[in-house]
């Protein structure tokens, strides 16, 4: 994701920011030209306050061009714009939603935020990469994401994070801090966050998109494996036995030893960490000449630069991650916290994301 600054008096902010700090302007997404927009104070309502709704008006300080605010702004849960006289409601993002949770429950709306939050930065990578969300040749279902909430008293099970035919099934207890670590413990994984579900199940879908009877099928197969293999049963002898003690050797995690088709979720998953990641690092104009006398050091030597990494040599994004990954983890050790990206890349898993890298570069129009 690249940094942003107000249009109207140039402060940085973050991609969810609804208002400056500084100058008070409102501020919204426009996902056409992937720009926060500033709005009119003396027009304009924050998203998310009394008043605003899909009706309200805005004009922005960069050519007095009119704007409404998604319909979701009501609740708190959307700052992405629409052009004034849309016949949409609802932004791109939000015309991707199936089921939500009851919002008349204040902990479902609170909780659905969150998610909603995770959801719109999955939305800036799929739009900054170029990635359909359509329909393709072979008419399979747009996709879709339905957000559930667990009803103990219906005897029903618990709700499980999935994806089946272009539709996104998230857990909304995945979005309750305490009950997200307590999985992530039960199920000794090093990671778990909203995103990192979005991104892993987004990548089922582009299988079905990208991989799935095209040209890149074989490919697919001689680097992550037959994905005719049984894959109710993978997964049970995964949930039984564990990954075997040498994944890390060809896998971006344990999990994606489950299957191939999981390989390739994960491993597009960390495609879209490793590239939003570096995007940011890159508009900060990061630069790194560690001053240790060792020598590694100038393997933990980069310069990033903000061209548009898809159309990177994939081993040039590489060996700048990695150096990120060092100093970021060593930062939020100095904090008492987790690393920032508890994962080795092995030269296996590389070809993995280079795989992932070159798909993407190749789904991209003319």
């Amino acid at each position: 994701m690249k940094l942003f600054a107000c249009q109207r008096c140039a402060s940085i902010l973050y991609f969810e920011n609804t208002k400056c700090e500084k100058c008070e302007a409102a501020l919204g997404f426009d996902a056409n030209s992937l720009e926060i927009v500033a709005l009119q104070p003396e027009t304009a309502v924050p998203a998310g306050s009394a008043g605003a709704t899909d009706t309200t008006a805005y004009v922005d300080f960069n050519g007095g061009r009119g704007w409404r605010f998604c319909a979701n702004a009501a609740h708190g849960a959307c700052n992405w714009l629409l052009p004034e006289g849309s016949n949409e409601t609802l932004c791109y993002a939000c015309r991707h939603n199936g089921t939500i949770p009851d919002l008349s429950i204040t902990e479902c709306l609170v909780m659905w935020r969150r998610v909603e939050l995770a959801k719109h930065r999955l939305f800036y990578s799929i739009l900054s990469l170029g990635l359909p969300t359509g329909r393709n040749a072979e008419n399979r279902n747009k996709l879709i994401f339905d957000v559930l909430a667990d009803d103990p008293a219906s005897g029903r099970p618990a709700v499980l994070t999935g994806h089946d035919g272009g539709r996104i099934t998230l857990a909304l207890a995945e979005a309750d801090d305490v009950e997200r670590e307590r999985r992530r413990a039960l199920l000794g994984e090093p990671y778990r966050t909203l995103l990192g579900h979005f991104r892993h199940e987004i990548g089922h879908y582009y299988w079905d998109m990208l991989v799935d009877a095209k040209p890149a099928l074989d490919g697919f197969r001689d680097l992550f494996g037959d994905e005719r293999e049984d894959y109710n049963a993978a997964l049970q002898s995964y949930y039984a036995s564990g990954a075997p003690a040498d994944w890390f050797l060809s896998h971006v995690s344990a999990y994606a030893c489950a299957h191939p088709w999981e390989d390739f979720a994960e491993t597009f998953a960390h495609y879209l960490h490793i590239v939003d990641t570096l995007e940011m690092a890159a508009n900060f104009g990061v630069r790194l000449r560690p001053t240790v006398d060792s020598p590694d050091r100038q393997d933990l030597a980069a310069t990033l630069t903000p061209a548009a990494l898809e159309t990177q040599a994939f081993d040039d994004i590489i060996s700048n991650w990695l150096p990120i990954t060092y100093m970021s983890n060593n930062l939020n050790r100095c904090m008492g916290s987790n690393d920032l990206y508890p994962f080795l890349l092995t030269p296996k898993a590389c070809e993995k994301l280079k795989f992932v890298h070159e798909l993407i570069s190749n789904s991209r129009p003319d």
